[in-house]
């Protein structure tokens, strides 16, 4: 019995990391803001005080802008949203993008930030991903989809950080995005943030900026420790895939009355 119990313990954790986004219906996994979603929805449109609205900077649906390099940030996990403002107010990230968000996040107080962060994790938008075609035209490396599929959904055994393992040998490979993130990037809060249908430049920069190491402000390192083991290549690739990933399965395509096993055809 014990035996049986810690196979389903394991398997619900394993579930609550590589669920879907809709599993996460329940608040148990989709913690839900408790700010005044009146007061965030405010600040977004028009600002505080000496803080400018956010849409400025991140549209007015909170899909982002690549062309500002900044990420959608319109139905993120309520708990990330906040993470991220609360570490910009206390220095712990470092806006090195637009170079705004320190200044706007310590020029909102800590009810605003959770204010704010509850409005954007509750406005749902249907957006598609980056056009990755008017950006290669326009001179942005853009990477291989069906490449990327394969590292976010399977990772790499060759990717590895250049440093020896107590084995003396360099690795280990690079993981499955999905293993935090979930399939398609979809999500596993109340950690680990939707990447799936994020923008691409975003994605991008800051794979190089956990991989440099200016951006530091994740959970044990793990992001710096996957970062590293990948190449320019391979963030343009993974990229890619992710602005624009499905977060639904293909499913069977059969129906039970199509199958040839059905009883209904005899």
């Amino acid at each position: 019995m014990r035996h049986v119990i810690a196979i389903v313990s394991a398997a619900a954790v394993m579930m609550g990391v590589l669920a879907p986004t809709g599993a996460f219906a329940s608040d148990a996994f989709y913690p839900k803001g408790d700010g005044n979603k009146a007061n965030g929805e405010k600040i977004f449109k028009e600002g505080k005080g000496d803080v400018p609205a956010c849409m400025t900077c991140h549209g007015e649906d909170g899909s982002g802008n690549d062309d500002m390099g900044t990420p959608r940030i319109a139905g993120q996990f309520f708990t990330f949203l906040l993470k991220q403002l609360e570490d910009f107010a206390s220095d712990k990230r470092t806006d090195t993008t637009m170079f705004v968000m320190n200044a706007n996040a310590k020029g909102l107080s800590p009810q605003d930030r959770r204010d704010v962060a509850t409005y954007l994790a509750a406005r749902k938008i249907d957006f598609k991903g980056s056009d990755l075609k008017a950006l290669e035209a326009n001179g942005q490396a853009v990477g291989l989809e069906f490449k990327g599929r394969a590292l976010v959904e399977f990772g790499s055994p060759q990717r590895n950080d250049g440093f020896p393992n107590s084995l003396g040998s360099k690795g280990p490979g690079a993981p499955a995005c999905k293993s935090c993130h979930g399939y398609a990037g979809g999500g596993a809060p109340p950690v680990y943030p939707m990447i799936g249908k994020q923008r691409y430049v975003y994605l991008v920069n800051q794979l190089k900026k956990w991989r440099e190491g200016s951006r530091a402000n994740d959970p044990l390192g793990q992001m710096q420790a996957v970062a590293r083991k990948l190449s320019d290549e391979d963030i343009h690739n993974a990229a890619a895939y992710l602005t624009g990933a499905n977060e639904l399965t293909m499913g069977n395509s059969r129906t039970p009355y199509d199958h040839r096993f059905d009883e209904h055809k005899k």
